[in-house]
């Protein structure tokens, strides 16, 4: 089980971020966000990350063109894409770097949909329905998810809190995506918590090796 780290914005909290070697980190591009990190993350700072460590960008319905200048300003390995992006808009940002295209899910949510996408994304990402774009703190019931047929990757977020990780080593998730619940203030995580966590992840991962 991977874990993802999200909604980073201010360098000092990030570094310590870092330290704790998630495999993926996440910075939101979203003006309207809480978590916005265009005003307060300098792209020399990104550059300086290391490279094990995966940075994804955080889009909504973002013009294409903006999303791939802000790929090569602040190095970013993924694209996330939140909004309402079509699959040929995901085509097109395929073709310069790995897409995960994150989707929305409650009762009435179609998995059907997902196969126009599966040519152009390199994972997956299930969140809370919302009014927003993510980012709500809301929980989604995972055992919708056993109705996902198909072979991509995915990642599993929505208002998940240390609690909720036991439950989901067992899940076929790629990876835990965790934000909000794992903060002091919006972009401020709690290094304690997160290294607490981790430790747990990691030491259920060393027991039981077959989870991985």
């Amino acid at each position: 089980m991977k874990l993802k780290i999200c909604g980073l914005k201010y360098p000092e909290n990030i570094s310590k971020v870092i330290a704790l070697k998630p495999d993926f980190i996440g910075f939101i591009f979203y003006p309207a966000s809480k978590r916005y990190a265009g005003e307060s993350l300098q792209p020399e700072f990104t550059w300086s990350i290391p490279a094990d460590i995966k940075k994804a960008g955080v889009f909504v319905n973002e013009p294409i063109l903006s999303v791939l200048e802000h790929v090569a300003r602040y190095n970013l390995d993924l694209v996330q894409l939140h909004g309402n992006e079509t699959a040929a808009y995901c085509e097109d940002i395929s073709k310069l770097v790995p897409v995960i295209k994150a989707f929305q899910v409650n009762e009435q949510f179609d998995f059907s949909i997902l196969n126009e996408y599966k040519q152009h994304c390199s994972y997956f990402l299930f969140d809370s329905a919302s009014e927003g774009f993510g980012g709500s703190g809301k929980k989604f019931d995972h055992q919708l998810l056993s109705k996902y047929k198909l072979n991509i990757p995915y990642f599993i977020s929505g208002g998940i809190d240390k609690e909720d990780i036991p439950g989901l080593e067992q899940s076929p998730a790629y990876a835990i995506d965790i934000n909000s619940k794992f903060e002091t203030e919006p972009g401020v995580k709690d290094i304690d918590k997160l290294r607490s966590t981790i430790d747990e992840v990691r030491l259920t991962i060393t027991i039981n090796p077959t989870k991985n």
